[in-house]
């Protein structure tokens, strides 16, 4: 049975695996065109190559309106276009990311009430493997260490109770 029990793990371990890379898929196949976009727009934006092209672009424009390159006559020399073409891409560019951090946002909650449902769900299956042992143990009149706590170990705990408990003691932090 040993034997067994490891490929059973890897295999659960690879069908959740494949259900979250299914699930991100499915996700990214809904989203909008304009949401696709500003991600993708994103993504460039924080990449070297998106500094590189700067740069070059910025070298240049300052070089042909300096006058240094010959072929090229200025069309900015004052370099006023320049500050508003900078000025209206960090608008653009900032709307994007922001757009992008909102939808990155959403998926991290979305995984956060996942894990909780987890984490609530796998306390009542404790909770309840705690009252088959200790039934067990009662029945075939074994003592334990932990008989005392027994009882405290057995009962569910109440999301909203320790929430509750959680914001008290923020505020009473906040207010000290």
């Amino acid at each position: 049975m040993n034997g067994q029990h490891p490929a059973d793990m890897r295999s659960v371990l690879q069908q959740n695996i494949q259900a979250l890379v299914d699930h991100r898929r499915q996700q990214e196949e809904h989203q909008g065109v304009q949401v696709r976009i500003a991600g993708i727009i994103s993504r460039f934006a924080g990449s070297m190559p998106f500094v590189y092209l700067h740069l070059a672009i910025l070298v240049a424009w300052i070089l042909a309106n300096l006058g240094l390159i010959p072929a090229v006559p200025a069309w900015d020399p004052t370099f006023v276009i320049l500050a508003m073409v900078a000025s209206v891409e960090a608008i653009f560019l900032s709307t994007f990311v922001l757009i992008n951090q909102n939808r990155m946002a959403e998926h991290s909650e979305r995984r956060a009430e996942l894990d909780l449902q987890i984490s609530l769900l796998n306390e009542h299956e404790t909770t309840r493997l705690i009252e088959m042992v200790a039934a067990l143990t009662e029945r075939l009149n074994v003592s334990t260490p932990a008989d005392q706590e027994l009882p405290q170990l057995a009962e569910n705990v109440d999301p909203r109770q320790v929430m509750t408990e959680i914001q008290q003691a923020s505020g009473d932090q906040e207010k000290s």
